[in-house]
């Protein structure tokens, strides 16, 4: 006989899983689906949570190899145990992983594991791996199902030489050129891992720039601090093809715009060109669920479709696909579904690039204001000039707010440095409560702390910077 729920949520990443932790907590009988063995999706199995890991022991050993001896610190050269550096990154998948399995049994949340399909409102078919479909009745479904990688045409991943970001954070060995196709934040931030172990890197990217959506002035210094660490790239430049032997993998290119064909050699490829909503499958067409552009689910602003008591979050809906922007809509929609007022802000999102250093952004960009018409002030504070990243040996960048020229409202902060992922929030904290410049310049920040040259690029918004 089948069970009956509140809510029945489709997939277990940050989404789906913080959706259906607060929906308990509200007092609703929840379920959730998922398919893979293991729940948290794609970020704690293969995405945010193990490229994390892989990042950090990286940047040590890079440390170690080239910054200790500055320090005072003399040790051997290290020597990497490639074995043992993906069984930390697995280890930091577990940990998140069973965290999330265990949150579900505190909170009452029953899980099924299997492929979901919605056969209407109300009803969600589960096929496991093995064994017979199970129906369940439920009075409300949240889709958050997330992404899949993004393919190009013609170019089959096959995880081992051509590879996704899946295969990339499980080498079995560092290759000696690794081409990216992609100069994005995955792209990016993967060839760093393996660049700062040992592999050549090159980029290739269709579009003029890297980082695209970024602010433009924080890509440029960027891409010239990677260039520095041994980055090659190939900008405005597509792949046409890409051929694997058991001698390596020959990438053939050409200008974006038309022109002579180059081929590069390397032993792996990775594809990193972005990530697609991942609703194949899900039964939508059948249940009469409105898709939007790009195979998104369309949604209205409570996360609703066009069916009574289907909702939709995460990246399967419009907007940044970030992980924390997932868990604030299913945060979000649980409240509303238990008849609250659940609200995400999308103009306050922060974003990171999790590299070295790092780079970190909230609000608006200088060419979106400019493109929207708004008269804006700039501020900028180099890390150069703070003590505390002259101490450390970490002045790579700098702090930039942009400010309402008439109000001086901040509207935009972007970070390239040491922990910007940490130092931005404060940044965040500030605009959701509509600070101005002024308000973040006069805040004592602690001294010595990185956080000071946020105060002084707000600071730098009325030219009244003091250590520059």
């Amino acid at each position: 006989m089948s069970e009956t729920f509140d809510l029945t949520v489709i997939g277990t990443g940050p989404g789906g899983y913080v959706c259906a932790i607060r929906a308990a907590q509200l007092g609703m009988k929840v379920a959730v689906v998922e398919k893979r063995a293991t729940h948290g999706g794609t970020c704690l199995n293969v995405g945010c949570i193990p490229s994390k890991a892989l990042l950090h022991a990286s940047e040590l050993f890079e440390e170690a190899g080239h910054k200790f001896a500055r320090m005072g610190i003399k040790i051997a050269a290290p020597k990497l145990d490639h074995k043992q550096l993906l069984a930390f990154k697995d280890e930091a998948i577990d940990g998140n992983t069973k965290g999330i399995e265990f949150l579900f049994k505190k909170n009452k949340v029953t899980a099924f594991h299997g492929t979901g399909k919605i056969l209407g409102a109300g009803k969600v078919e589960v096929t496991p791996d093995k064994g017979d479909a199970q129906i369940i009745e439920t009075k409300n479904i949240v889709i958050a199902t997330g992404s899949d990688v993004a393919k190009l045409p013609d170019i089959e991943i096959d995880e081992k030489q051509v590879v996704s970001s899946t295969g990339a954070i499980a080498l079995p060995k560092v290759p000696k050129h690794l081409v990216v196709v992609g100069a994005g934040v995955i792209g990016l931030e993967l060839g760093s891992v393996w660049a700062r172990l040992g592999a050549k890197i090159t980029v290739v990217e269709f579009l003029d720039r890297i980082l695209p959506g970024m602010d433009a002035d924080v890509a440029k210094n960027f891409q010239r601090l990677l260039k520095r660490q041994g980055f090659d790239f190939k900008l405005s430049t597509k792949v046409t093809g890409v051929k694997t032997s058991r001698s390596g993998v020959k990438v053939t290119v050409e200008p974006a715009k038309g022109g002579d064909a180059e081929t590069i050699d390397a032993d792996t490829v990775l594809v990193a060109i972005g990530r697609v909503p991942y609703t194949e499958g899900l039964g939508l067409e059948e249940a009469g669920v409105t898709m939007a552009e790009r195979g998104m689910v369309a949604i209205d602003d409570h996360f609703k479709t066009n069916v009574d008591g289907i909702y939709a979050i995460g990246d399967c809906v419009r907007g940044p696909m970030l992980a924390h922007k997932a868990e604030d809509e299913g945060l979000a929609v649980a409240e509303i579904i238990a008849g609250q007022a659940g609200h995400v802000n999308y103009g306050i999102i922060p974003g990171v690039v999790y590299t070295a250093p790092e780079i970190a952004a909230v609000g608006k960009t200088e060419e979106e204001l400019k493109e929207a018409g708004v008269e804006y002030n700039v501020g900028k504070f180099p890390f150069m000039a703070n003590g505390r990243a002259k101490a450390n040996q970490t002045t790579d960048g700098f702090v930039k707010v942009l400010a309402d020229k008439k109000t001086d409202r901040v509207l935009g902060v972007h970070i390239l440095g040491a922990q910007a992922g940490e130092l931005i929030h404060e940044a965040a904290v500030l605009m959701e409560f509509g600070g101005s410049a002024e308000d973040l310049a006069r805040t004592c920040h602690a001294h010595p702390t990185l956080s000071e040259a946020v105060k002084e690029a707000a600071m730098a918004v009325a030219g009244r910077a003091v250590h520059m």
